[in-house]
């Protein structure tokens, strides 16, 4: 094993200019990423220096198996943690051979809305809060509880410290740090309310920079999980009763909102919301209703509403904003397996270019 962990981090860059691209999409379930690896005959900085690839979508269900390839567009370039060196991890979108994006292919159409000169000149920010449940691998019960048992009831998780309380630590500190060498903006960490559950926050991101960068991140924590023999999960309520859910709290500004007076230009931009919030709901995650209850910390998901620090509430504005009459608004609505492209470019649409 001490051989293998020897050969796992050998330093290519002693040896060779050559790298290896880690080339990372999205899967036909919307939720599972796959990634393959590549040698590529020097470092490379940016996407469009990287050549397109193809798979067998017939695998991952994004194609028949009589016309199966699926070619990668390179979109994003990453530091790849786990190699190191100058190798790369590269997000990419999919499209036919024709030159057409597949149906699964949630960022071209979100690169549509924040390419709109409107979008573009209100330099949308986002920051998504994202949360997630570590299982124990053979029983997919959270990690920390007693098998086909429960712990104590929520209250001292949150935040929380000691081994009674906090379940996965180390798995969490090592994302942490990988995403930070990764270039991924990642904000900050923490404990969540129900216990085994964790929380990282992506952002403030611009655009479609956002999606990138959080679809980066779970792919980052997905392989740690695997080397921790941990299963990820990003279920909105992965345990029924009196626990909380998991959700991808969205914080969201324009220019507008930013500057002086942007308060009114919140006010209005939540208004719009609510006029589609049923749009907005079938495209926020599946399982949603199972998380959305009006209980633990969520609004009803059939009823829109706001309020300031109001936790309940499907929009939540900060005490800061209301003072300074401009700021960030947080969209509580999103579950925690929402497509971060779809959400952060409905949410620039509704409030920036949608004419009630």
């Amino acid at each position: 094993m001490s051989l293998l962990r020897d050969l796992v981090s050998l330093n290519l860059s002693e040896t060779t200019e050559k790298i290896i691209a880690e080339y990372i999409w999205i899967g036909g379930s919307g939720m599972d990423m796959r990634s393959k690896a590549r040698t590529l005959p020097g470092p490379v900085s940016d996407p469009t220096q990287l050549p397109k690839w193809n798979y067998d979508g017939s695998s991952t269900g994004q194609a028949p198996g009589d016309d199966s390839e699926v070619i990668l567009y390179p979109q994003a370039i990453f530091r790849d943690p786990f190699r190191r060196g100058k190798n790369i991890l590269v997000m990419c979108d999919a499209y036919t051979p024709a030159g057409q994006p597949i149906p699964t292919n949630n960022r071209f159409n979100a690169e549509k809305i924040f390419s709109h000169p409107d979008v573009a000149a209100e330099e949308p920010w986002y920051g998504i809060e994202q949360e997630y449940t570590l299982l124990q691998k053979d029983v997919k019960w959270p990690l920390g509880w007693p098998v086909g048992g429960f712990p104590g009831p929520q209250g001292p998780y949150y935040c929380g410290v000691g081994v009674d309380k906090a379940f996965g630590r180390d798995i969490v500190n090592s994302h942490y740090k990988a995403c930070v060498y990764a270039g991924i903006n990642i904000s900050g960490i923490n404990g969540e309310v129900m216990p085994g559950q964790w929380e990282f926050q992506v952002g403030p991101a611009v655009g479609i920079s956002a999606g990138d960068e959080l679809w980066v991140a779970r792919y980052i924590l997905e392989r740690i999980t695997e080397i921790a023999g941990v299963v990820l999960s990003f279920d909105p309520k992965p345990i029924q009763g009196d626990w909380n859910g998991a959700g991808a709290h969205t914080n969201y500004s324009t220019k507008s909102m930013r500057t002086d007076g942007g308060i009114e230009v919140i006010k209005k931009a939540i208004e719009k919301l609510g006029l589609r919030h049923k749009e907005h709901i079938a495209a926020y995650g599946e399982g949603n209703e199972r998380r959305l209850t009006g209980h633990h910390e969520t609004a009803d998901i059939n009823n829109f509403s706001w309020g300031v620090a109001n936790r309940g509430a499907s929009i939540r504005v900060g005490r800061e904003t209301e003072k300074a009459g401009k700021g960030y608004f947080e969209d509580r609505r999103p579950a925690s397996n929402m497509d971060p492209y779809t959400v952060t470019s409905l949410i620039a649409e509704t409030t920036i270019i949608w004419k009630p």
